[in-house]
């Protein structure tokens, strides 16, 4: 069967002003949509692997066959990579939209980071310095939250590593609004994060 496009779990501009109308239908439906499109043309002959869910099929990475393996470990991962973050952003003024954290991810971001601000910054900070393209995680390692990037579309999964938070630092995910000045996207995403995804990643990150 072949991937298809999820559709956005809100309206195009539910997350203005901090991330514009015109990026989000541009990096929903053209960016996501060709990495979709180009996941399954390269699948077009191993019906086995395209039977896996597409987290599934980041995380075997190294079951696809070698021919084939950069376009999956690219697309592949920029469909898995973008299906998260959608949900990990939320209408704003929604209940566990953006502000501070809550329940256990909250209790775990104090535990290991000290306290929320102290993580944003750090956060923001190892981000902004990820050279080209690429992604800011917080994923869960030997028990304690870890911060971490990857370039291109490589995923925490590839690593055996869960996403629990991500955020997306090519350029089509700001540049129509903020130019070159990333840091000043970083700082206004947590206004649109989702905190109820994240409890629930951070759930199966534990288990």
């Amino acid at each position: 069967m072949a991937y298809e496009l999820p559709p956005l779990p809100y309206d195009y501009a539910a997350l203005e002003p901090f991330i514009d109308t015109e990026t989000m239908k541009i990096h929903h439906g053209k960016h996501h949509q060709a990495y979709v499109n180009n996941l399954n043309a390269a699948l077009a002959n191993y019906p086995a692997l395209a039977a896996k869910s597409v987290d599934d099929l980041v995380r075997d990475l190294a079951e696809v066959p070698e021919d084939i393996r950069a376009a999956v470990r690219n697309n592949g991962g920029g469909h898995s990579n973008h299906t998260a973050f959608w949900n990990l952003m939320g209408p704003v003024g929604s209940d566990g939209i953006g502000g501070a954290p809550s329940g256990a991810i909250a209790d775990r971001i104090s535990a290991d980071f000290g306290d929320f601000e102290a993580f944003k910054k750090t956060f923001n900070e190892t981000t902004a310095k990820q050279f080209g393209s690429g992604w800011g995680w917080l994923v869960l390692v030997s028990g304690k939250l870890k911060i971490l990037t990857t370039a291109n579309q490589d995923s925490p999964l590839t690593h055996g590593l869960y996403p629990i938070l991500g955020n997306d630092v090519w350029e089509h995910a700001y540049y129509l609004k903020y130019q070159n000045r990333r840091p000043e996207y970083l700082a206004a995403w947590w206004s649109v994060v989702n905190w109820h995804e994240v409890n629930k990643r951070f759930a199966v990150a534990k288990s």
